[in-house]
């Protein structure tokens, strides 16, 4: 009889061309199904919450896979973890019910993006930070990053050629965590449109520059034109933090119905 096994992932993306199994390319999902078809003896589909684009890392990323192995459940996690090379981990494996679908159950997620705002960058774990040497308006950004918080169209925030059906998205929080001369963007949302994040980023790091008037930045929501928000920033910045599932926590619902946010 076949289970349904879950899988939290902490992953560095340095050397990845993403999640998503791609032909002569090294990526997350294709290591993963491949260690699992080592474990198991069979070939294995392996379902993630989302895709991450190359370079960027994971802290907390969700998947699903269905299995009749006698492997129990949560020990999983310990032989994949003997097979995988050191830049994936498995941090936890338990039987998931099998309605469970680690995309479509996915309630929220929340990305963090890093930068190092000095002269000179960072040594050790560079590799998690974008690297920003001129002088920030750390308010500026503060003020920035509110303005995303609530139901909007984001369709400025999208790369090209993205398809999907809508650009609508909730953002439940917002904020900026300061640490300088490390700054983290921290969102939360029902679901996020390709390089959203990243453009986002991208467009509060320019209101840090003095680029953008951070009070533009609803306009620049209003008009659905990329060309109006900010640049894509770098991927290797940016590491999915969680994926939400059953409830949302009691402080993001909090202010989402503070905004007045209805959930998805």
């Amino acid at each position: 009889m076949k289970k349904n096994i879950r899988l939290t992932i902490e992953y560095d993306g340095s050397r990845y061309a993403g999640w998503q199994r791609q032909k002569n390319e090294a990526t997350v999902q294709q290591t993963l199904e491949d260690t699992l078809e080592r474990l198991t003896g069979k070939k294995v589909e392996l379902i993630g919450s989302g895709r991450t684009d190359s370079g960027v890392h994971a802290r907390g990323q969700v998947a699903n896979f269905l299995t009749d192995s006698r492997i129990p459940p949560e020990r999983f996690s310990y032989a994949l973890n003997t097979l995988l090379p050191r830049d994936i981990r498995i941090i936890s494996s338990e039987e998931a019910g099998m309605n469970f679908h680690s995309r479509f159950s996915a309630l929220a997620k929340r990305y963090r993006y890093s930068i190092v705002n000095n002269p000179s960058g960072t040594a050790i774990g560079w590799q998690y930070f974008y690297h920003v040497p001129m002088r920030l308006d750390v308010q500026a950004m503060e003020e920035a990053v509110q303005y995303f918080k609530g139901t909007h169209d984001f369709a400025a925030f999208m790369a090209a050629g993205s398809p999907v059906k809508s650009t609508v998205r909730t953002i439940y929080d917002a904020e900026l965590v300061k640490d300088a001369p490390f700054y983290h963007i921290l969102l939360t949302g029902n679901g996020f449109l390709y390089n959203m994040v990243r453009i986002i980023a991208g467009t509060v790091i320019d209101a840090g520059k003095g680029k953008i008037e951070p009070g533009r930045i609803p306009q620049i929501i209003a008009s659905g034109d990329r060309k109006q928000a900010g640049p894509t920033a770098p991927p290797h910045g940016l590491i999915l933090e969680e994926v939400y599932y059953q409830t949302i926590p009691e402080n993001l619902m909090q202010q989402a119905v503070k905004l007045d946010i209805s959930r998805k």
